[in-house]
């Protein structure tokens, strides 16, 4: 889309994360464009290292589907915009010019999905590691071992999720987890 008008120029692409990384360093382009997924890895994990190469990288990401836990995180470390694939060619616009000028920008359909959760208690860092785990099916016990924590921690890590989370059991837990972009899923 960006390629048809003749105001930008596209000075690289790919869909390697490291590559992306090497492009983004060599070319420094005034605003960068990173699908929500590379080939191989998440764009939201790379996002640090763009800021270290440079502090004030102008980043948009550009998502298929996302869930309110990716783009709320995505906005904490330092993108500017966060825009669906699905979107119209206005937004993609409208986000690269406001990234240009350093401005946040959020379209419609991005802003209800992260505001469909907007207000309920954020997970725990120790909170996250476990509904991590439950997506990875692990049990209690497992969990526990692999945290170096009580099951009775385990437990009560699970109890403030499914009430932050707003689900009664394990298989919503992940299913939420996953649906939500609260935790990652490497398949």
């Amino acid at each position: 889309m960006l390629a048809d008008t003749e105001r930008y120029t596209i000075l690289a692409s790919t869909a390697d994360a490291k590559e992306g990384l090497e492009l983004f360093q060599r070319s420094r382009p005034d605003v960068v464009i990173l699908g929500l997924r590379f080939v191989d890895s998440c764009s939201i994990d790379a996002l640090p290292a763009y800021f270290e190469i440079e502090p004030t990288a102008k980043v948009v990401i550009l998502a298929d589907n996302a869930g309110d836990g990716e783009i709320a995180k995505a906005l904490k470390l330092g993108a500017l915009a966060f825009v669906s694939k699905d979107g119209t060619t206005q937004d993609l616009l409208a986000a690269v010019e406001a990234a240009a000028l350093g401005k946040k920008y959020v379209p419609n359909d991005i802003a209800e999905v992260l505001t469909a959760h907007f207000g309920e208690d954020e997970l725990t860092p120790a909170e996250t590691n476990v509904l991590q785990s439950i997506v990875s099916g692990m049990s209690n016990k497992e969990i526990a071992f692999a945290l170096d924590v009580t099951e009775n921690a385990v437990k009560s890590h699970i109890q403030n999720i499914f009430s932050k989370i707003g689900v009664s059991d394990r298989t919503s837990a992940a299913t939420a987890a996953i649906r939500r972009g609260l935790v990652r899923v490497d398949l």
